[in-house]
């Protein structure tokens, strides 16, 4: 179990350009990563959107899930690097 901030931590910058590739290529993703009570799961689908929330980096997926981004441990089993 994580210990969830709410002081948002950027992500690496190239793993962000990972995600706007899969986004882009409209594939299917798995994503496991942190809920804010610091329990995980996992959500399946497309990412569509990436937005900006009081200064937090989310993406949307195709079902309606939001995430923050410095909730998500790994995308298609490729694990979260250290920020930027």
């Amino acid at each position: 179990m994580k210990n969830v901030t709410e002081t948002y931590v950027p992500i690496n910058c190239n793993y962000y350009d990972k995600l706007e590739a899969w986004a882009v290529l409209r594939k299917n993703v798995s994503i496991k990563r942190y809920f804010p009570d610091g329990s995980d799961g996992i959500v399946e689908g497309r990412i569509v959107d990436f937005f900006i929330r009081e200064g937090a980096e989310y993406l949307k997926m195709a079902d309606g899930h939001e995430i923050r981004l410095d909730y998500l441990i790994s995308v298609n089993g490729e694990e979260l690097p250290n920020a930027c």
